[in-house]
């Protein structure tokens, strides 16, 4: 469980091409929201963490969202997105721990969770919700995707449920959608749930 914290753990699954969750394109809910958001969001400050291959940084920089930033904990799938797209800009492709993120240095107007919540040790899952809340500007939402199911398993990824994910997350948010995904890519049909929340004042 503890090999999860380690950035060494992830790369390797990269190396060996053991990304069974990678779908190799834009998470269909989150393509959705990004497709409905108005011109005027373009330029705001954007965090998709632990992004992995990063589809939706990709779908939303060829949209024109100018100011997203992706962090990884693995430096493997941060150099392929910098391969894929040459001209994003470098300063905004973090291969850092997403909790040693400053929030002095760092903060967001929206985060994009696309199922990361479940790929970290759940023993820290409170701590996620602490350092969420810290990253995000006043106002600011989280919005994404969580697995709504319970895996049974010692590694990622691992579910959880609507009740659990209630509990931990209004200590800090006021949730506003928190409901089964209708449009999830067929591997994962009825195993996510879609949720917008922003965060507490």
């Amino acid at each position: 469980m503890e090999s999860v914290n380690q950035a060494g753990f992830w790369q390797q699954r990269y190396e060996q091409d053991s990304i069974g969750w990678d779908m190799g394109e834009v998470s269909p809910p989150l393509k959705a929201y990004i497709d409905q958001l108005p011109e005027t969001a373009k330029g705001q400050a954007i965090l998709v963490p632990g992004g992995g291959n990063a589809y939706e940084v990709g779908y939303l920089y060829e949209q024109g969202f100018t100011n997203v930033t992706l962090v990884d904990f693995a430096p493997a799938p941060i150099e392929a997105f910098a391969r894929r797209y040459p001209d994003f800009p470098t300063e905004h492709l973090i291969c850092a721990d997403f909790f040693g993120l400053s929030p002095e240095q760092h903060q967001f107007d929206w985060v994009l969770e696309q199922t990361f919540f479940c790929a970290i040790n759940p023993a820290r899952r409170d701590e996620y919700v602490e350092q969420m809340a810290a990253l995000l500007k006043p106002k600011g939402q989280l919005v994404g995707l969580l697995f709504d199911k319970d895996f049974g398993r010692n590694e990622p990824p691992f579910g959880g449920t609507k009740a659990e994910y209630q509990q931990r997350f209004e200590t800090r948010f006021n949730i506003e959608i928190m409901e089964s995904s209708y449009n999830s890519h067929a591997a994962r049909q009825g195993n996510e749930m879609f949720v917008t929340m922003q965060v507490k004042a």
